[in-house]
């Protein structure tokens, strides 16, 4: 199954992919949005997709795309999760996953622009794989990992690199609003490889290919990051987990190359789909509304 969430006159909806294109249904007219479809387990995921399949067709050029989960209760991230880019950062990798957060106010959809800040022009791009919890839990064992996985998509991690370093923490350059690119589909995993195993990732700007990987190059795979991060959080359904970029950042090139407006920033996880942002800039009237109106914040 793959799912879309789209706003159209004001209103949610939400579709899934059918041989003649989305077909969908507002979110109202469902009884809820994709999360908490999740949170009712498999079996409501499935009634909501037959359902779905008997709605109209959606015209994409008519609605505006959301996130696959427009409001995660929690986006972690994990850094440094690629042998290569741990190399080309300056650190060893490591032996436990750096992780840091993001927020729902740094999302945007497939289409929308990333917006560079008015403060910085170190716009970075980092095309991730990003895994979406079904089944929430604590302390949840390796091996009963992937049952947690409700679907997975593509998120590029877009970061301004110089207020990352201007802390010792992360986080403030990780989560500027309307940096993080996210979809355009949610998928279910009975149409992937078991984590996601062995599936290409290429991210490219302005059509030239600047990162290159197998996602068997994760230092910690998706099971294994699920294990370790409820062993302090308590994962819900719809928590977002972006797993880690490979090497080909611009920060590392030399000179580096940054993200600027006009340009176009793709990335695309082999058999879960491509995600497509323009660049743009932050305005007088600042990027928070325009980026957020769209998901009705």
């Amino acid at each position: 199954m793959r799912f879309i969430s789209y706003r159209s006159s004001g209103a949610e909806g939400l579709a899934v992919a059918a041989a003649d294109g989305y077909r969908g249904l507002s979110t109202a007219a469902l009884g809820a949005d994709l999360k908490a479809l999740m949170a009712r387990g498999p079996d409501a995921l499935l009634r909501a997709a037959a359902q779905l399949a008997g709605g109209e067709v959606i015209d994409l050029g008519q609605v505006t795309l959301l996130p696959p989960i427009p409001s995660p209760d929690k986006i972690i991230c994990i850094g440094l999760n690629y042998a290569d880019h741990s190399k080309e950062s300056g650190f060893e990798p490591p032996a436990y996953p750096t992780v840091f957060a993001r927020y729902a106010t740094s999302l945007v959809a497939h289409g929308a622009p990333i917006i560079r800040p008015g403060c910085s022009e170190q716009l970075d791009y980092e095309g991730e794989l990003a895994v979406i919890i079904g089944r929430g839990g604590r302390h949840i064992r390796e091996e009963d990992a992937l049952d947690h996985v409700g679907g997975y998509s593509v998120f590029n991690d877009g970061s301004i690199r110089d207020y990352q370093f201007k802390s010792p923490q992360w986080t403030v350059g990780k989560t500027f609003d309307a940096t993080g690119g996210f979809g355009p589909e949610l998928v279910s995993p009975d149409e992937l490889p078991p984590g996601c195993k062995g599936l290409r990732l290429e991210t490219r700007l302005n059509g030239e290919v600047v990162q290159s990987a197998s996602t068997d190059d994760l230092i910690f795979d998706v099971a294994r990051l699920i294990a370790i991060l409820s062993e302090a959080i308590t994962l819900a359904p719809g928590d977002v987990i972006v797993s880690g970029t490979p090497a080909g950042v611009g920060l590392a090139r030399k000179p580096p190359l940054w993200m600027k407006p006009g340009d176009v920033c793709e990335v695309a996880v082999e058999r879960v789909g491509r995600l497509i942002n323009p660049i743009g800039e932050e305005t007088a009237s600042a990027a928070w509304p325009a980026a957020h109106e769209a998901q009705g914040r």
